[in-house]
């Protein structure tokens, strides 16, 4: 009897559409989430074959605590290794996360609270260093700055036509990578601070006003407090994306030799030193996870962050009378100049036949569409869109980034289907959870896992393989996709869904027929949004692509480091182009705005 009741409760719920597809992807993702990251840390304790083999002199696969003893201990290996890069991270990721703020935050104040002049041309240009991959800046900044003391000999922009020579610790380094990044995230900060000054309750600045409370006071006393919530978690969030930042302290750091955990990382991999490299992708993990705790325990200290009420919306700006048309040009200038100015120096650095030398008579279009026979009279190769390596690479990028975004977007769309219609239940708790853990690492952390998996006795076969890079791009982007999923699908009633299955119609039907159609812009964001994220990403695929010319963005790198600085440039340029129009046509189909309710 007992076993007839199971075998019915058993049929009851796998009659349920949302429970097989929970059961599913729960397992799924615990197979392609959960696993990998007990694989590498097993590596954490395991002799690896090449250098570590030589080095301690033990069988390949042998457990052992070197790793640990090498790069925790207070040495000169230790320092160099893992300490000193450890004290870089944090000095980039604190410095990002105020600078980001300052600047974010202060534009979005004079966007919502100002009479600021030229408010839609500011807002709508100012968000667009995010759109672009964060080391599209870092080049824009060697471009414009580098000069005859450090980088080759080589000089940029501003030393060749004005003779500024900056210093050093200007052009490459720690300094230089909290402006990038801080540039790059500040439109982040303008968003979620924007937003919120835009909607809240404008009576107790009013009233401050009545009373002839001074305006930086109104601000200090009233303002700040308000919005206090989102600068903290825009500051965790900055935070941990500049702690994990890799392609930035790539591109400034690795001329003056100055590493961050990430770069770190890597070396410590490629030079045969797995084991070391794990650990300290397992420490960016742990403190992506407490960073993200953190935020979630904050948010949550607080019962209720009110900002809109049922009283005066209606917001007296502040006239800043004089100062209106300096501090206006002053933006205009800002963001053309971050914003604008970048494409026009990539633009011009493709074309300049000698480094350095901005004059028309050295400039060329060979790196475009020069053929091999000028390529081989030039000792070099053909221009980019001339040349088939480039096709392939470009090709690989554009067939990976719509297979993941066939596969991150549907899946994204099912969890939110399972999720939200058995809401409340531990197993749809576990999915939920299970879907977003992959957002908690860091991208070259994450591809460190894999790495791990791909080495190991029993998977080598994926190692360099399109498939890998399919797999842990769908994983590791699925988060959004999920989250998109979720949110659109709360917001249909169930009862629609009833209402077709009272007449017989068949759960794909529902899905395709019903669904779908009602969030047609939400879910279609899913899929088109890991389009861009898959054009723009390095770091995810740095150590899992077999060679550089595998993808187009990998590529971008081989360039650079053997001193084809022209072709990079012009790479850049192309994938940046493409993530431009492909943010342009997610905006037409789904409505989206990054600025849209902010700038007035």
């Amino acid at each position: 009897m007992g076993e007839k009741k199971l075998a019915h409760r058993c049929k009851a719920f796998f009659s349920k559409p949302s429970n097989v597809l929970l059961v599913i992807f729960l397992a799924v993702l615990f197979v392609l989430s959960v696993l990998p990251l007990i694989t590498m840390v097993t590596n954490m304790f395991t002799v690896h074959i090449g250098t570590e083999k030589k080095i301690l002199r033990l069988q390949e696969g042998a457990f052992t605590w070197n790793h640990f003893e090498r790069l925790f201990p207070i040495s000169d290996w230790s320092v160099v290794n893992f300490w000193k890069p450890l004290g870089n991270s944090f000095v980039v990721a604190i410095g990002a996360g105020v600078l980001g703020i300052l600047i974010g935050g202060t534009v979005a104040w004079f966007i919502t609270r100002s009479n600021l002049r030229f408010k839609k041309f500011i807002s709508a240009v100012f968000v667009f260093p995010y759109m672009m991959p964060a080391w599209t800046l870092a080049l824009f900044w060697i471009n414009v700055f580098k000069n005859s003391q450090v980088g080759g000999g080589n000089v940029g922009i501003l030393e060749s036509m004005f003779g500024i020579c900056m210093p050093e610790w200007f052009v490459y380094g720690l300094f230089p990578m909290v402006i990038v990044i801080a540039l790059h995230y500040s439109p982040f900060a303008y968003l979620l601070i924007g937003g919120i000054l835009k909607n809240m309750d404008a009576t107790l600045e009013e009233s401050a006003t009545i009373l002839k409370a001074g305006r930086m006071k109104i601000i200090r006393r009233i303002t700040m407090p308000i919005v206090m919530p989102a600068i903290l978690s825009t500051f965790l969030l900055i935070f941990s994306s500049g702690f994990s930042s890799y392609t930035v302290p790539v591109f400034l750091g690795s001329a003056v030799k100055t590493f961050t955990l990430s770069t770190k990382m890597r070396a410590l991999i490629n030079a045969g030193y797995q084991g070391q490299g794990y650990i300290i992708a397992f420490v960016s993990i742990a403190l992506g996870c407490f960073i993200l705790g953190l935020n979630q325990w904050f948010t949550g200290k607080r019962k209720s962050f009110t900002t809109v009420t049922g009283k005066s919306g209606q917001v007296s700006l502040v006239d800043l009378k004089k100062a209106n048309l300096p501090i206006s040009l002053f933006l205009c200038v800002y963001v053309l100049f971050f914003a604008i100015a970048p494409l026009i120096s990539f633009a011009l650095e493709s074309v300049i036949r000698q480094p350095g030398n901005y004059s028309l008579s050295n400039m060329t279009l060979h790196f475009w569409i020069g053929t091999e026979a000028s390529a081989y009279e030039t000792g070099m190769i053909s221009g980019i869109l001339l040349n088939p390596t480039m096709w392939k690479a470009l090709g690989r990028q554009v067939l990976l980034a719509l297979i993941v975004a066939v596969i991150v977007g549907t899946s994204g769309m099912l969890i939110g289907y399972a999720c939200v219609r058995r809401r409340g239940s531990r197993l749809s708790r576990w999915v939920e959870s299970m879907a977003f853990f992959p957002y908690l690492m860091p991208a070259m952390a994450f591809g460190t896992i894999y790495l791990a998996v791909a080495t190991s006795q029993h998977f080598k076969f994926l190692y360099g393989t399109f498939g890998m890079l399919i797999l842990v791009a769908s994983i590791k982007f699925l988060p959004f996709a999920s989250r998109s999923g979720i949110n659109s699908m709360l917001q249909i009633s169930p009862e629609i869904e009833e209402a077709a299955m009272v007449v017989g119609v068949p759960w794909w039907k529902r899905m395709v027929r019903i669904m779908f159609p009602i969030q047609k812009s939400s879910i279609l964001s899913g899929y088109l949004l890991p389009v861009i994220s898959v054009m723009r990403e390095v770091a995810l695929f740095t150590l899992l692509v077999p060679y550089a010319r595998y993808l187009l963005t990998t590529m971008l790198f081989s360039f650079n480091e053997t001193g084809y600085s022209q072709y990079g440039s012009a790479v850049t340029l192309l994938i940046v182009l493409i993530i431009i129009l492909i943010n342009t046509l997610t905006n037409k189909l789904t409505g989206a705005s990054f600025d849209k309710g902010i700038g007035g």
